[in-house]
């Protein structure tokens, strides 16, 4: 290749920061002990009455000194879901090893997705109208409702210039959203890096919807379970720091993972319920897009909502795609709640995790997998595990799909990836643990109706 088609050829895109806030650990050395210990956050929910509700219990992050956490953005002029955002994005720079002026010399772009943006500061704001009047409804008040400053949180606390920035509102999905953004950014060359996720805070709205579809779960979230009924709502964020593999390789970063590929589609079939057919696609697209075959993949980090049509809707798109032979397939939800547009990011760092330090963190709260959701789920106990690609789902409300591919790096010397070189032949993949799916064999056929992503 001449030194021409080089410059100009897609570059490799490497994961080197991580920062998470979760029901189960602030920070990456938590989240990761959390996942490999299978610890669930649930507990009672403290942010706002839930007086009335038939339940009062959630994923709320704990530990979370903002005015300690944060060098700029101040927390008194700032909603909750932007504080995670700009904490998370300042996690991920230091795990990286990397300082705000790096970043400043170099042309970059942040990307945050969201459910709610400042939903919970709109609550609050309503409160106080129903109080005070008219007069609570300042400029102040008003801007703190804003769902651009959760990207905008990011720029602000890290003193940025020479970035683009947004905010991505494609709930559920979001995260992974951003993470494609910030890849193809970084990849074509209009960004030397990228800090991308998702984050969100627990409020009454979002919380008093889900009540009143019934889709709460009494006690606790079981992704894949027989006897699920529901999800846990809950908070947090997770943000990622992408950089070109040349860089990172430069300045000797550890690398967690290299983004490999994305896909996002929309179906727009149902408000609320995924679809099959649409969901499959997806996969496939981001397979196709990351160069990498069914049998490739090690492992599924599943959307995973506990709620019955979710679950059996997305494990039948992924047994469309793969087979009898599905990976296997983990709902972290269970542990950290369904933390809406922080949830893929989440889901790709556990991913990363997985890849980096060897193991895959369980399905939680698990008793017996449902016969339609008939995958090995690694249930209740993390495994040790030699996994080299992961697939991470995002699912979300009006069929907004979104699909990461994350693979284990291998310095290849700048060559172009092929299936190849990556030494699958080495993982055992059958070996997977298979034997203990007994419910396999179902159709892809699932129902449909009013329950959500």
């Amino acid at each position: 290749m001449s030194a021409a088609e080089a410059a100009a050829a897609p570059r490799r895109v490497v994961l080197t920061g991580c920062g998470a806030l979760s029901s189960v650990g602030n920070g990456v050395a938590e989240f990761t002990a959390a996942l490999r210990a299978g610890r669930v956050g649930t507990g009672p929910i403290t942010v706002f009455d839930t007086t009335g509700f038939p339940s009062g219990r959630g994923h709320q992050v704990h530990g979370f000194d903002a005015a300690a956490r944060l060098h700029r953005v101040r927390p008194e002029h700032t909603g909750r879901a932007t504080q995670f955002a700009a904490a998370a994005a300042r996690m991920a720079l230091d795990d990286a090893g990397l300082d705000e002026a790096w970043l400043r010399e170099r042309r970059g772009t942040v990307v945050v997705g969201t459910t709610d943006g400042e939903v919970g500061e709109l609550d609050l704001l309503t409160e106080s109208a129903l109080t005070i009047g008219l007069g609570a409804f300042t400029g102040a008040a008003l801007g703190g409702t804003a769902t651009g400053s959760l990207a905008l949180g990011v720029v602000r606390e890290l003193a940025l210039t020479n970035v683009e920035s947004s905010t991505i509102a494609t709930a559920c999905a979001a995260g992974n959203y951003a993470i494609g953004a910030g890849f193809d950014a970084v990849r074509n060359g209009r960004a030397e890096w990228a800090l991308v996720g998702g984050a969100d805070a627990l409020n009454r709205k979002t919380f008093a919807g889900f009540a009143r579809l019934g889709l709460i779960a009494p006690d606790e979230c079981r992704p894949f379970d027989a006897d699920r009924v529901g999800l846990l709502t809950g908070e947090g964020a997770g943000l990622l720091l992408l950089e070109t593999e040349e860089s990172a390789l430069a300045r000797g970063a550890h690398i967690y993972a290299e983004v490999l590929g994305y896909g996002l589609n929309c179906d727009a079939a149902h408000p609320t319920a995924p679809e099959e057919n649409s969901v499959a696609r997806c996969i496939r697209l981001a397979l196709e897009n990351a160069s990498v075959k069914p049998e490739e993949v090690d492992l599924i980090s599943a959307h995973g909502t506990g709620t019955p049509t979710n679950d059996t809707t997305e494990i039948a798109a992924i047994r469309q795609v793969y087979g009898d032979e599905a990976p296997r397939t983990v709902g972290i939800k269970a542990m950290i709640g369904h933390t809406m547009g922080a949830a893929s990011a989440l889901g790709a760092i556990a991913s990363a995790l997985a890849i980096r330090h060897g193991f895959i963190p369980p399905t939680a709260n698990h008793r017996s997998t449902d016969p339609e959701c008939a995958v090995d789920v690694v249930p209740n106990e993390s495994v040790p595990a030699d996994v080299r690609i992961v697939q991470n789902n995002g699912l979300a409300f009006g069929g907004n799909n979104a699909v990461v591919l994350l693979g284990r790096h291998e310095d290849r010397g700048h060559e172009d990836r092929g299936h190849e070189d990556r030494g699958h032949e080495d993982r055992g993949h059958r070996s997977r643990g298979h034997e203990s799916r007994a419910h396999q064999g179902h159709g892809n056929e699932s129902p449909r109706g009013e329950y959500v992503r």
